[in-house]
């Protein structure tokens, strides 16, 4: 086997500390992979667990400021380790979160079905439950922000900027 310019053997694996395959590459600010000697954007710890308002809050943060790969890892920590009844729905944030990394990386049909897929089973778990704006999120906005995106990403063609189109998760600012 070869060896890279950062003196890893080019077939090698990386592993946490329990043997499990890991990617130890840095990432970009769109969790798309960079050379190992690049520079990149911290990750998001996995197994985060908050409160749910923490979860909304880190998540927008994240997405405004253009890292929508990240907010769906804390959508993510919030789908594995919350109430059963809410899985559905932080699923569906996930799913919304990585349509909008995949728009934002060009990929126009891969962002356009994750946007209205992910869309798609928040507005199934909200009429589920009854909640339309559970740790005050605008669900029916969401929605609507999600299948509009879709729309866009297709008509349009291109990568589009995710800190401009980052959706407001507890609706319009005023």
């Amino acid at each position: 086997m070869g060896s890279t310019s950062s003196g890893r053997s080019a077939g090698a694996r990386d592993r946490d500390g329990e043997g499990r395959a890991r990617n130890a590459r840095p990432r970009d600010g769109l969790g798309r992979p960079l050379p190992y000697e690049a520079q990149g954007v911290a990750r998001q710890p996995e197994g985060v667990v908050r409160t749910p308002e923490q979860s909304v809050a880190e998540a927008q943060e994240l997405l405004d400021a253009g890292k929508p790969f990240h907010a769906h890892e804390v959508f993510e920590d919030a789908w594995k380790s919350g109430p059963e009844e809410e899985r559905a729905l932080w699923r569906g944030l996930a799913q919304v979160a990585v349509g909008l990394t995949h728009a934002a990386r060009g990929n126009v049909t891969g962002g356009a079905r994750l946007l209205r897929r992910g869309a798609a089973g928040v507005e199934q778990w909200a009429a589920q439950s009854g909640r339309q704006r559970p740790y005050g999120m605008d669900l029916v906005g969401l929605v609507a922000w999600g299948r509009g995106l879709a729309d866009d990403v297709e008509a349009g063609g291109g990568a589009v900027d995710a800190g401009v189109r980052a959706p407001r998760l507890r609706g319009q600012v005023s």
